[in-house]
């Protein structure tokens, strides 16, 4: 198998592939024959640079096409692209060199520096440059299913993060997720907002629609709320993909409104809120919540086509085989033809506490390190801070387990407020008292702390860990 080949070099040549919208407003529209045109000529200058079959390649760079095609011609060749995201800073960029000992480098501009400030002393291709696609093509290897393909770090909520190999399957073996939950159609325009160097981006930025025969769009730029309805008008998007904070803060900034263009919408990073979802369907928008993990790709989703469960990640995707076992989510990798090149045979638990409703359907409740049992009551995080966001002025909460001498431990929330909202212990003891209308009252937090943001990885996870660990 070869990703750019069957797919890619396989489809038509004028039609369109790629929409690139750079922060500073550029529009680029590439089609098939220029991405797969552009990505042999890159895999032979990758080649003429003596990178070959399994050797790593370190990109980073903005969502830019020069991204696209550089993770192509690593496909191409039989390297591994180790797509990073451009927030990470010197010292995460050697940690991961350390890890998977890159043989060159592929970074933007702005980047080039920071790569060179990790002590990288091996090759550093900069882009954009003419001179790297003027070289001659390069043939597309055969490679097995099992040959390492991609290698992406886990997002690191709790501690650091970690390199995880996936196989050549794992980007063909997209197609199931790309067919009943991410659901774009030939033709149609689709855009994943994660930043590259995130598991949710290699798969969903342009692997998932291009499966289905759909356009991807890029945008280089950072998140605005106002901008990403903007993009999704403007450009007539009909698939988006966003993570639940990003729907979270654009629900809450005020000027959510109808996008007629756009089918379908999903979300996956972390548990969306039902409170979120019942925002945007007040004006048409369906969003489809999906889980997956960095180890094994997306595992569940809402199914296309059925009544959206608000607060449910879905059912199982068609012929994978989860199950919960002791409230822990817990997979079949024989079944999971996306599950990271090492994965044996033994069940896979996921470390994430899920509980399951009569139809199938699974409930997210946090990790199983997130838990909170306080006088013996198990409280998930998620079910605590979806309550907590239900109020109009909280913009995002975190729930987080603080020690307590009687009940060993009580839930502690710290929630970041709308603009001009007071953050006194009025708001506080009102927060306190709309939990407990909202769910069981035990599960209301007695201490509340505000903030003016909650840590977070670069892609956009809650880091409960680093909150735990500052209280007061």
């Amino acid at each position: 198998m070869n990703f750019t080949r069957d797919v890619v070099d396989a489809a038509p040549t004028s039609r369109r592939a790629l929409l690139s919208l750079s922060a500073e407003g550029n529009r680029r529209e590439l089609t098939f024959g220029e991405i797969a045109d552009g990505a042999a000529r890159l895999a032979g200058a990758l080649a003429a640079h003596r990178v070959g079959r399994g050797d790593v390649v370190m990109t980073v760079m903005g969502n830019r096409a020069e991204w696209v095609l550089a993770l192509l011609a690593c496909f191409r060749i039989g390297a591994v692209a180790l797509p990073c995201a451009t927030q990470l800073r010197s010292a995460d960029l050697r940690s991961r060199m350390g890890s998977a000992e890159p043989k060159l480098v592929l970074a933007d501009a702005p980047n080039t520096e920071t790569v060179r400030a990790a002590g990288f002393t091996g090759p550093v291709l900069t882009v954009p440059d003419r001179r790297l696609f003027e070289s001659p093509r390069a043939p597309a290897a055969e490679l097995g299913p099992d040959e390492p393909a991609l290698i992406v770090f886990t997002s690191g909520t709790s501690g650091a993060a970690k390199p995880i190999r996936h196989g050549q399957r794992y980007l063909t073996g997209q197609s199931v997720q790309a067919e009943h939950w991410f659901g774009a159609r030939e033709g149609e325009l689709a855009w994943c907002t994660a930043a590259g160097g995130w598991s949710k981006s290699a798969r969903n930025s342009f692997i998932a629609p291009w499966l289905r025969g759909a356009t991807a769009l890029l945008h280089d730029g950072r998140f605005d709320a106002e901008e990403r309805l903007d993009i999704v008008e403007r450009e007539g998007v009909e698939v988006l993909c966003m993570a639940p904070t990003e729907y979270r803060m654009i629900a809450k900034s005020g000027g959510l409104r109808p996008l007629p263009s756009l089918r379908h919408a999903v979300a996956a990073g972390e548990a969306l809120n039902p409170e979120v979802i019942d925002l945007w369907r007040q004006v048409g928008v369906i969003v489809h919540d999906g889980y997956g993990q960095t180890e094994t790709g997306a595992l569940t989703g809402m199914p296309i086509g059925e009544p959206v469960r608000p607060g449910s990640m879905g059912r199982a995707l068609p012929g994978f085989r989860v199950w919960v076992d002791d409230g822990e989510l817990c997979a079949d990798p024989a079944t999971v033809p996306t599950f990271f090149l090492d994965g044996g045979p033994e069940p896979w638990r996921t470390g994430d506490r899920v509980r399951e409703d009569d139809d199938g359907y699974l409930f997210f409740e946090g990790r199983t390190d997130d838990l909170i049992i306080s006088a013996g009551y198990r409280i998930g995080p998620v079910e605590v801070e979806s309550a907590l966001i239900s109020h109009p002025v909280v913009i995002e909460a975190a729930a987080v387990a603080a020690p307590d001498s009687e009940r060993g431990q009580v839930v502690r929330a710290v929630v970041v407020l709308q603009r001009g909202a007071d953050a006194g212990p009025e708001l506080a003891r009102e927060l306190q008292e709309h939990v407990k209308q909202q769910t069981a009252p035990y599960k209301y937090p007695r201490i509340v702390e505000f903030a003016p943001e909650l840590p977070k990885t670069a892609s956009g996870k809650i880091r409960r860990a680093e909150l735990r660990g500052s209280e007061g």
